[in-house]
């Protein structure tokens, strides 16, 4: 399914590429792993082969299913019922899913919130690691710089 030199999305890491594949042995079974490198955080990490179905783990987006995200991310409307610590729930459990709408989402829902009040620090963490992401996937489809993928998510808004 996934081979050396694909890009990919993983949940609460953003884009990475597939680096390698390599057989290590841990507590004494030995597996293939991927190794995924991350350069928006400069990070690596292995996830056995076994488990990379079940990781949430995918393939960038193409160019369209962005600009669709985006209009999606412009012309969507939040939950205002929600209390805080409802939205913050509902807000995790989006980005661990990996999915660009939901994390679109996010982003857009607690950039709104922040308009209109104070964001509490779990809050204004989970916006910026969501923005990050987002911003990451949106300059790798484009093929444009972080800081024009941060101005182009700006405008969306």
């Amino acid at each position: 399914m996934y081979q050396v030199g694909d890009n990919i999305v993983y949940p609460m890491q953003g884009v990475g590429v597939i680096q390698s594949m390599e057989e290590k042995e841990i507590l004494g079974k030995k597996e293939q792993y991927f190794i995924i490198v991350f350069p928006v955080n400069d990070m690596q990490l292995m996830i056995p082969e076994s488990k990379i179905s079940t990781s949430g783990v995918r393939f960038v987006a193409d160019s369209p299913a962005m600009d669709n995200v985006l209009t999606i991310f412009k012309n969507g409307e939040r939950d205002t019922s929600l209390s805080w610590k409802q939205r913050y729930k509902t807000n995790m459990d989006k980005m661990k899913t990996g999915n660009l709408q939901d994390g679109a989402e996010v982003v857009r829902d607690l950039m709104l919130v922040n308009k209109e009040k104070a964001l509490n620090p779990s809050e204004k963490q989970m916006l910026e690691k969501a923005r990050k992401f987002l911003v990451s996937e949106l300059q790798f489809i484009k093929g444009i710089s972080n800081n024009q993928a941060a101005e182009l998510l700006n405008t969306a808004l």
